[in-house]
């Protein structure tokens, strides 16, 4: 009788919790949510206008410049450029609207159920009421600031590799007689895949929406998945009640998709040098997505749709890539291209419990921990006086020399070797970040951007394992990674390297050198990188003038002693 009272007891916390969280979170949604999208909105659609024309200037700059395309494909690209800003222009700045009120009335909500995750009732009432109030403003400016650097820094980089890009064997060639057939064919695609597409994802909608009502449900009433701890069963309520949105919003994300799906026919007729196989694509990319939205629903298996070959050659995963397969002048990674998934649909399997989902590494402590080890090395650095405070001074420019290259990539290079090597040290089958944290093939995040790396970074691990480094072959390989094409700094430290005399030896440790330092240039780009580095540089700073201070004044007790004697 008592475990039937406490269960109902139960059953009435939780719905009292439910509701009341449910109310709160709208009221503060309501609240905050006007305030923090204004700023996201305002904020990011500001800093696409400001730089829309110094994008469309840097872009047709770099075409005219790189030396990887013939005069043909630099005239078609310009002609098609117009139409990509057009369309990056108007989803740029829908985006950022919908963006801003999804984040600004949502975030609040979420963060009040999350609050239910703390023991300690006292607490868990203090965050119900604070949660998502200032941090979903702060958040806000985060989410603007993480823009900004993409649209300032990062894309003109990337422009600047490519106009940079030494002159290779892969130029890149157009044949005149293919431009018609690439307008064709893009065309085609717009015509074909946006109202297929959209009517595939329409009709199929329904099944998502009550299959994924089923299994919430299914697994609210077997006590599974999120439902498995009590204090999850608030936040799996509010998905059950969200979930007609994630609906609508896969529904958007496959039209949207299927704008980008059908211009790239155009890339399928250059790719190939076929008319046919570019229409061939366009009718494939319908059924492919057919199936994978059979797939992921638990519909019929397969296609009842015709689905033509559009490749001469198989396309290869990008896990598959090995480093060792790029080129040695290569200056930064890119992985094989791969049409992407059409719809992100979410999954309707049984959900893991909050226990098992926790054992698996998350991509933010991976990320927390490189920069952690990164300062690390970085005081070490420090210590030993092989890079100084004018370095870092340096990077926080906005036009940085080589003292700032020193910084911004020779240290997160130098880091990322030093873990390579300690990997290989303690026999880890994976990567041993700080702290003895491993991450491995079996807990490594299921993340497709971290797929990109990963596989090659375990390949390129492999290489240094096998071509058996010595002492000092170790020391030089740093000296190249920190200092770059810095001759004179690489001179000056003395750590006891040696430079091989045997050529080929000198060129593996070259190539395995461009290839991190293509890996980093590459992690440098995303979104939340320049902030969070920035915050590294700020605190080496700060440790290099403590020291300072230490150093004066134990040079002025110093002096003191001796007058006094």
């Amino acid at each position: 009788m008592s475990n039937n009272l406490q269960g109902w007891l139960k059953v009435i916390y939780v719905t009292f919790a439910f509701c009341s969280a449910l109310f709160l979170g709208a009221l503060k949604g309501l609240v905050v949510g006007p305030v923090a999208g204004l700023i996201l909105i305002i904020g990011n659609v500001g800093i696409i206008l400001w730089l829309f024309p110094a994008h469309v200037g840097w872009t047709f700059y770099t075409v005219v410049k790189t030396n990887r395309f013939d005069t043909p494909l630099k005239v078609a690209i310009m002609f098609a450029l117009p139409g990509l800003f057009g369309i990056w222009l108007g989803l740029s700045i829908a985006g950022s609207v919908l963006v801003g009120l999804g984040y600004g009335f949502f975030t609040p909500w979420v963060s009040t159920f999350e609050a239910f995750r703390h023991d300690n009732e006292s607490k868990k009432f203090f965050h119900c009421l604070v949660d998502g109030t200032w941090g979903t403003i702060k958040g806000s400016y985060t989410i603007v600031t993480d823009f900004a650097d993409i649209c300032y820094h990062s894309f003109p980089n990337y422009l600047k590799e490519l106009r940079e890009s030494p002159q290779s064997n892969e130029l890149k060639t157009l044949r005149l007689i293919h431009v018609p057939g690439c307008i064709i064919v893009g065309l085609m695609g717009l015509v074909v895949n946006i109202p297929l597409f959209t009517v595939i994802a329409l009709v199929k909608s329904p099944y998502m929406l009550f299959k994924g009502w089923f299994r919430l449900t299914n697994d609210l009433i077997s006590r599974e998945g999120p439902f498995l701890e009590t204090a999850c069963i608030p936040i799996a309520g509010l998905t059950i009640l969200l979930w007609p949105i994630v609906v609508v919003g896969s529904i958007v994300v496959a039209i949207v998709s299927s704008i980008f799906i059908g211009l790239y026919g155009s890339a399928i007729v250059y790719q190939e040098r076929s008319f046919h196989r570019g229409v061939a694509y366009v009718f494939a990319m319908v059924a492919e997505f057919d199936e994978y939205t059979n797939d992921w629903l638990y519909l019929r298996e397969g296609t009842i749709l015709p689905k033509p070959h559009y490749r001469k050659k198989p396309t290869y995963h990008s896990s598959e890539l090995s480093v060792g397969e790029t080129r040695a002048g290569d200056r930064n990674f890119s992985p094989v291209p791969m049409e992407a998934p059409a719809m992100l649909v979410p999954s309707l399997v049984h959900s893991r419990s909050v226990r098992e989902a926790i054992q698996e590494v998350k991509m933010v402590q991976i990320w927390g921990n490189m920069m952690r080890s990164c300062e690390m090395r970085g005081r070490e650095l420090l210590d030993a006086n092989v890079i100084t405070p004018h370095d870092l001074y340096e990077s926080l420019k906005p036009k940085n020399g080589n003292e700032g290259v020193i910084i911004s990539v020779g240290l997160p290079c130098y880091t990322f070797l030093q873990t390579i090597l300690y990997s290989i040290k303690a026999g880890s089958a994976g990567l041993l970040l700080f702290d003895n944290f491993e991450v491995n093939y079996l807990n490594r995040p299921k993340d497709i951007l971290l797929d990109w790396f990963f596989h090659p970074i375990m390949v390129l691990k492999e290489q240094i394992n096998v071509i058996k480094l010595g002492e000092g072959e170790v020391k030089y390989l740093e000296r190249v990674v920190l200092f770059g094409n810095n001759t004179q700094r690489m001179q000056a430290w003395e750590n006891g390297s040696l430079v091989p005399e045997d050529a080929l030896r000198a060129a593996q440790i070259q190539g395995i050198s461009r290839r991190m330092i293509g890996m980093v240039r590459s992690v440098s780009k995303f979104p939340t990188y320049r902030r969070t580095f920035r915050h590294i540089v700020k605190a080496l700073i700060s440790y290099s003038e403590e020291g300072m201070n230490a150093s004066l004044s134990n040079s002025n007790r110093s002096v003191g002693s001796m007058e006094n004697v």
